[in-house]
C-alpha cells in the first residue's frame, strides 16, 4: 500500500516534472558588496558593519516584468526568489521586523512585486526562505559553523530564547504563505548538523504549510538533505521530508531515487557562474551549450534544472546572464517538445548524447557528430520515423551497405548517400524525434 505523503507527493510534483525547467533568483543587501551572498560569513562581518549596505539599498532599476520577460524566453516556466536569505535581509514587508526592503530606500515590497510580474507572464512562482538567520539577536551565533560572529565569544546565545527565533520563523513563513496568493514552490535553505529537522519544528510548520497551501511544493531541506531515517530518499519519508530532492551545483551521476531504486522528484539548482549573488568579478560564466545539454542531462535521469541568476544592486541583471538565458531560449523555443514532460527513456544512454522519452516519442540529443551514419543501439525494427524537431524535417532511417553488420540497430542520417558523415544541424543539442512502433 502506498505511503500516504508519497501519494500526496506525487500529485503535488505532477506539474513540476511537467516544467522541469526554473529560473533561481538570489538577490539581497550582498548585491551591493557584489561578493556573493556568504561575504557576511566569508568576512565575519558584523550587523554593525553590514548595516551600511541595508542604508544604501537602493534597487531603482528593478523590473521584475523584465526579470519575468527574460525568464519566460529562456523557456523557463517557474522562478523561485530569495524572499530572506541567511543575512536576515527581508524582500518582503514582514510585519515581524524591520529589517526588510520597505524600510530601505527602496521602499518597496520586492516580494509582492516579483510575484504580481511573474504571474502576469504564466509562470509558476515559489519563494526561498533561509531557516538560519545572522541578524536575528535569538539564532545562534559563537559557536555555531556558520555564523559570521561564529568566534566572537561576546556572541553568545542564551538557548533558551531560541524558541523566540523559531516563532519568528515560523510566522514569516506564515506570512509568505498568505499575503501573497497562491504560491507553488516553498524553497527552504538549509539544514546542518544539530540544526535540522525537531529543532525548526519541522513537523508543527508543515502541518502550518499544509494548512495555508495544500498545493504548495516544499524541497527537502527541513531534514539536513536526508541524511537521517524517514527521509524523501525513503519508502516512509516524513511529513517534512520533501516534496523533491535538492542537489547543488552538482547533477546526479544516476538521477535521485530512493533507497529502493524508485525515482523521486529532484531539481538541480546550478549557478551560471560561481556565486548565487551577484559577484562583480566572478566572470567564469557557463556557455549556453553547456547549459542547455546540463538541461537535457537533468529531464533524461527524470530531473529538472533550477538556474540561478544574480541581479546586482540596482536590480539588473548582468547583461552575461541575460545572453546566456536569450540562446538558451532560442534552443528551447525549437526543441522544447523533448524537454516538457518528458523523463528517463527506456534505452541506456547512447555514446553521442542523450535520450528524453515522452510516450512512444523519443528524443535523440546529439552531442556529438558521427563518422557515418548514427548509430540507435538495440532499436532494429522499432522505430516508424525520424524528424528533426526544430524543423519539422525529415531524418533518414535506414540501413546502409557500412551498417550491414548491426542487425539490433536502427541508424539515422541527415542526408544522402546515408553512408557517409554529415555535420550535426545544432552545434549545441541537435534533437530527432523518434516515434517508436
Amino acid at each position: 500500500m502506498t505511503n500516504p505523503i508519497i501519494q500526496e507527493r506525487t500529485e503535488r510534483t505532477q506539474w513540476f516534472l511537467q516544467d522541469r525547467f526554473g529560473m533561481f533568483i538570489h538577490w539581497g543587501l550582498y548585491a551591493i558588496p557584489a561578493r556573493g551572498e556568504w561575504v557576511r560569513n566569508a568576512e565575519r562581518i558584523s550587523v554593525e558593519d553590514y548595516q551600511t549596505y541595508f542604508d544604501d539599498f537602493d534597487p531603482v532599476r528593478y523590473d521584475p516584468k523584465a526579470w519575468a520577460r527574460a525568464a519566460k524566453q529562456a523557456g523557463m516556466k517557474y522562478a523561485v526568489l530569495t524572499a530572506k536569505h541567511h543575512d536576515g535581509f527581508c524582500l518582503f514587508d514582514s510585519a515581524l521586523t524591520e529589517y526588510k526592503s520597505t524600510n530601505t530606500k527602496a521602499g518597496r515590497d520586492l516580494v509582492r512585486e516579483f510575484i504580481e510580474a511573474f504571474r502576469a507572464e504564466g509562470l509558476k512562482v515559489g519563494l526561498y526562505y533561509s531557516l538560519i538567520d545572522w541578524h536575528h539577536e535569538d539564532y545562534p551565533a559563537y559557536g555555531d559553523r556558520h555564523h559570521p560572529m561564529r568566534g566572537n565569544e561576546s556572541y553568545a546565545r542564551n538557548p533558551e530564547t531560541f524558541d523566540r527565533y523559531l516563532a519568528y520563523m515560523h510566522g514569516q513563513v506564515k506570512e509568505l504563505l498568505t499575503n501573497y496568493g497562491k504560491l507553488d514552490i516553498m524553497w527552504f535553505d538549509f539544514s546542518y548538523d544539530q540544526m535540522k529537522g525537531e529543532t525548526w519544528k519541522a513537523t508543527e510548520l508543515m502541518a502550518m504549510i499544509r494548512s495555508l497551501q495544500p498545493h504548495v511544493i516544499v524541497d527537502n531541506r527541513l531534514d539536513a538533505s536526508g541524511e537521517e531515517g524517514g527521509s524523501i530518499y525513503t519508502n516512509n519519508p516524513l511529513s517534512y521530508s520533501g516534496d523533491f530532492a535538492s542537489p547543488e551545483q552538482i547533477i546526479p551521476p544516476q538521477g535521485v531515487t530512493d533507497h529502493e531504486g524508485n525515482p523521486i522528484p529532484w531539481e538541480a539548482c546550478i549557478t551560471l557562474n560561481n556565486n548565487w549573488g551577484y559577484a562583480a568579478q566572478d566572470f567564469q560564466y557557463k556557455s549556453p551549450t553547456t547549459v542547455i545539454r546540463k538541461l537535457v542531462e537533468c529531464v533524461s535521469k527524470n530531473g529538472n534544472l533550477l538556474l540561478n541568476v544574480g541581479p546586482n544592486a540596482l536590480g539588473e541583471i548582468p547583461q552575461e546572464s541575460l545572453d546566456i538565458l536569450s540562446e538558451i531560449g532560442d534552443w528551447v523555443q525549437k526543441n522544447g517538445n523533448s524537454i516538457y514532460g518528458c523523463g528517463q527513456a527506456a534505452w541506456p544512454k547512447p555514446e553521442w548524447g542523450r535520450y528524453t522519452q515522452k510516450g512512444n516519442l523519443l528524443y535523440a540529443h546529439l552531442f556529438e557528430e558521427s563518422v557515418g551514419p548514427i548509430n540507435l543501439n538495440g532499436l532494429a525494427g522499432k522505430v516508424k520515423k525520424a524528424r528533426l524537431l526544430s524543423d519539422g524535417s525529415e531524418v533518414f532511417l535506414s540501413r546502409p551497405w557500412n551498417a550491414a553488420q548491426y542487425p539490433e540497430d536502427a541508424f539515422i542520417s541527415f542526408g544522402r548517400p546515408e553512408h557517409s558523415s554529415y555535420p550535426l544541424p545544432d552545434k549545441r543539442a541537435t534533437v530527432v524525434e523518434l516515434t517508436l512502433l
